[in-house]
């Protein structure tokens, strides 16, 4: 476990609040980050049918999962093994048989089949055959989106995932440092990504890391004008320029960070692009403090952007904390105009800066905790453009 009984008990009055708010009496989360957060769960077991089951007067919610995942459950859970339920083998991949046929009948069997029961629709792992399965197996029951309550209830850290998320910050800062060290003209982009995430696993000495929710992303030439690129066999050529976009990862808190490399000569209109993404950037971090909102960040930061004539139109944020495959965003505040969500303290969220055009572009993004006063950086890493 990585947090006191007390924390989980915590978090799961928080969620069953939200559930009474919303009219949900019964719960049923698949989405991997939340399952984490409700019970510790913690397995690459993601890749089929699981989830956390909540009811809103229980006192520990249910962990569902396939029988050779269940020691998993018990070794990493806080749950009374009792709360730990697993299904058979003869549901993986048998169709029409499925697991969601036997979480079915737990529900049934419990006499929870005709309460109003909230769904994770628009979960990575939640497919529409669970759904259907849902549906039809439970005709009494009222199904209604819960409308990511628990990715909501995250958004606000405990002080002991903050310092998750620190020690995640140290291991940032190492693969970056790799990054910028490993790039040079004639190295292939695979062996440079082999150095980081290398960098990325060993972490520190006090603290290794774990594989991220993001590969690293690695955009170099051309590819800098698009996003969510990964290397490739390539090599990296003088003249251009590289965007690392990557994150250390700690009991499964992603702090992530993005810089910009340029390989040669310095070439003066991307170290003047660089330096207006950098003061965007910063105008947002001045305007992150309690009593402002997502909104105020996103107007600081497009304020600077106006005034140079760029223009943006992606969001610039989005809230951050526990991450698995294939995203370490918490699918709830985004750093964007008209996002009125409240900054309060121990909201945590990743600022990104990139600005691309048509056959080039620059980025730089910061790990961002709202403080009591204002707000702080995780990593402590040089935003310019690293010119080598």
């Amino acid at each position: 476990m990585n947090f006191s009984k007390e924390e989980y008990k915590a978090r799961l009055k928080k969620v069953q609040k939200s559930m009474q708010d919303k009219g949900i009496e019964l719960l049923i989360s698949s989405d991997t980050a939340n399952m984490n957060y409700l019970t510790g769960y913690d397995a690459w077991s993601f890749y089929y049918a699981q989830a956390v089951v909540v009811h809103v007067n229980a006192e520990e919610p249910l962990c569902w999962v396939r029988k050779q995942d269940s020691g998993g459950a018990y070794i990493k859970t806080y749950l009374k093994d009792e709360n730990i339920l697993v299904y058979d083998e003869r549901y993986i991949h048998t169709w029409p048989l499925h697991p969601y046929d036997n979480l079915v009948e737990i529900i049934k069997e419990k006499k929870w089949d005709k309460l109003t029961i909230g769904l994770e629709m628009d979960s990575h792992y939640f497919t529409a055959y669970c759904y259907e399965k849902i549906k039809q197996g439970l005709p009494n029951a009222k199904l209604k989106d819960s409308e990511r309550l628990v990715n909501w209830a995250r958004i606000i850290k405990s002080n002991a995932e903050i310092e998750l998320m620190k020690i995640a910050a140290l291991i940032s800062e190492k693969g970056m440092k790799t990054a910028i060290d490993v790039i040079n003209p004639g190295i292939r982009q695979c062996d440079a990504v082999g150095e980081i995430q290398k960098a990325l696993f060993y972490g520190t000495p006090e603290f290794g890391g774990e594989y991220s929710s993001i590969a690293t992303l690695l955009p170099t030439g051309k590819g800098t004008s698009a996003s969510h690129l990964t290397a490739t066999q390539d090599k990296f050529i003088e003249g251009e320029a590289t965007i690392i976009e990557l994150s250390g990862t700690y009991q499964r808190y992603h702090c992530p960070m993005a810089r910009t490399v340029l390989l040669g000569k310095p070439d003066q209109l991307k170290i003047d692009t660089m330096n207006k993404t950098n003061e965007a950037l910063q105008a947002g971090i001045d305007a992150a403090k309690p009593g402002n909102t997502a909104n105020h960040v996103a107007q600081a930061f497009w304020k600077v952007l106006d005034k140079y004539g760029i223009e943006k139109t992606s969001r610039t944020g989005y809230s951050i904390g526990i991450g698995y495959p294939p995203d370490w965003g918490e699918h709830t505040l985004n750093i964007s105009k008209g996002d009125m969500t409240p900054l309060e303290p121990n909201v945590t969220f990743h600022m990104i800066a990139v600005m691309q055009f048509g056959g080039w572009g620059v980025e730089a993004s910061e790990a961002i905790r709202i403080t009591n006063k204002g707000c702080e950086l995780f990593c402590n890493f040089p935003k310019d453009l690293h010119i080598k």
